[in-house]
């Protein structure tokens, strides 16, 4: 009776010990999920400021911060946002996962280009995340401006393009974009110029109008 009392005892011993095991495991993770969030999310803000974005709250939103990402990097952000939902179904979680990842190195080998850096540098994604925030801490401090003028993208003709007009995002050159209505800086089209407003002529007082000018004078005999 004492020993199977004992075996009890021991076995819950070791359950609270794994417990509690697990326990510093998950925060563990967790804390680490937030450091690696807030890392991300200020790098993204300084490539934001840097590309003309208006607002650095857009790099603390998860997810669309990313979408945001894709339109400095010419893809469309509806493709992206399609694959990050389909990557949360378990039966095309593995091929989801895996297009977001090409999807997340096209975006980053355009943004790449308008900083002016070879392509070698994405290399830095076979590191996994640690990789990867080496590579936008490179473009966040680096000292090449930003230049979007560059040639356009292999994708550009196809359904990856970025084809969308956001409020406070500057449109990429070459973008085949729709009617916006965010100014040349955006991407919509320029206002006309604003016509001047002529007042119509007051007649004189009395209620006749002038005479008419008198034709020119003809050459004298």
């Amino acid at each position: 009776m004492n020993t199977t009392y004992l075996a009890y005892s021991d076995y819950g011993t070791t359950s609270g010990a794994e417990a509690a095991l697990i326990g510093v495991v998950y925060l563990f993770i967790f804390l680490l999920s937030i450091a690696g969030y807030v890392i991300s999310s200020f790098l993204l803000m300084r490539i934001f400021d840097r590309a003309g974005v208006q607002g650095k709250w857009r790099a603390w939103v998860p997810v669309y911060n990313y979408l945001v990402f894709a339109k400095l990097g010419d893809v469309s952000p509806w493709v992206v946002l399609a694959l990050v939902v389909a990557s949360a179904i378990p039966l095309l979680q593995f091929l989801a996962g895996l297009a977001l990842l090409v999807a997340l190195i096209m975006i980053s080998y355009r943004v790449n280009a308008k900083f002016g850096r070879e392509w070698p540098l994405l290399l830095l994604f076979i590191l996994g995340p640690l990789g990867q925030w080496i590579f936008l801490a490179i473009l966040a401090f680096g000292s090449n401006p930003w230049n979007p003028a560059i040639r356009p993208a292999p994708w550009a003709n196809s359904f990856l393009a970025d084809k969308t007009v956001w409020n406070g995002i500057p449109v990429q050159p070459g973008q085949q974009v729709g009617p916006g209505a965010n100014g040349p800086a955006y991407g919509g089209p320029p206002a006309p110029p604003a016509q001047g407003y002529a007042p119509p002529q007051t007649p004189p007082a009395g209620g006749t109008t002038p005479p008419p000018p008198a034709p020119p004078a003809g050459p004298r005999a």
